[in-house]
């Protein structure tokens, strides 16, 4: 096997054992992979504080399939802004868990890499809230293949127009000739959500109350319908930012 040199964010980590612990990485070279640092309690030389949950590192691995093995790795950055406040804590983990969760093992994912550090670059810059999580999330989807239509209906194809749309089971949105029922997805919800996927920079896209609200109950259905477990980080999250 060969030594690999790679960047990676650290998404979660487990102790394995008496010494060693198990790294879910997001790479830039090969996405997502699980890693098995031997000994990585013990060696602070080969490891330090690298391993701690959305650092980002440089490492080198012997990469297979299934679990490649970590021989060390180089904080670039722990990201202290974040750690120092518990809301960006909450946002650092979620976002972090998605990516665990929704991502492919072993698919490269550039434009998801680069989405992830802008986020954890903002909230490490001190500014937490919930536009910009909406941003974070439709982004991914969409970058995944995952996001709901804005545009039309999924059905008959037909624009919402002012009357909005009306959210299905799984994030499915539908125009008010194909269902009945359903919760409003409002106008403005459907043209912010837009407007982020026009832009990759955090800080620029902003929600009034309703919108926001609006765009965030269409983003936790897709994302639940897509989640292969329930996540322990949005509970957190809930809890710590209300």
């Amino acid at each position: 096997m060969n030594l690999e040199k790679l960047q990676a964010f650290v998404l979660s980590s487990s102790d394995y054992g008496e010494s060693d612990r198990i790294v879910s990485l997001f790479t830039l070279e090969h996405g997502r992979l699980k890693g098995f640092a031997r000994g990585a309690r013990n060696s602070r030389k080969r490891f330090g504080p690298a391993l701690e949950t959305f650092a980002r590192i440089d490492l080198q691995l012997n990469h297979k399939d299934g679990l490649s093995s970590l021989r060390s790795a180089d904080v670039i950055t722990l990201y202290s802004g974040i750690r120092g406040a518990l809301d960006a804590i909450a946002h650092a983990l979620y976002a972090c868990e998605l990516v665990d969760c929704l991502t492919p093992e072993g698919q490269s994912l550039p434009r998801l890499y680069r989405l992830l550090a802008a986020y954890l670059e903002r909230l490490d810059s001190n500014h937490v809230d919930d536009a910009d999580r909406r941003l974070f999330e439709i982004n991914l989807l969409n970058i995944l293949g995952y996001r709901p239509s804005l545009e039309g209906c999924s059905r008959c194809g037909s624009d919402f127009g002012e009357g909005g749309a009306l959210m299905q089971e799984g994030g499915e949105l539908v125009c008010r000739f194909c269902a009945r029922t359903g919760k409003r997805i409002s106008p403005s919800a459907l043209r912010g959500l837009a407007s982020c996927l026009a832009t990759s920079r955090f800080g620029v896209i902003a929600f009034d109350p309703e919108a926001l609200q609006s765009a965030g109950a269409l983003l936790d259905e897709s994302l639940a319908s897509h989640s292969a477990r329930k996540l322990k980080s949005l509970e957190f999250l809930q809890q710590a930012c209300g």
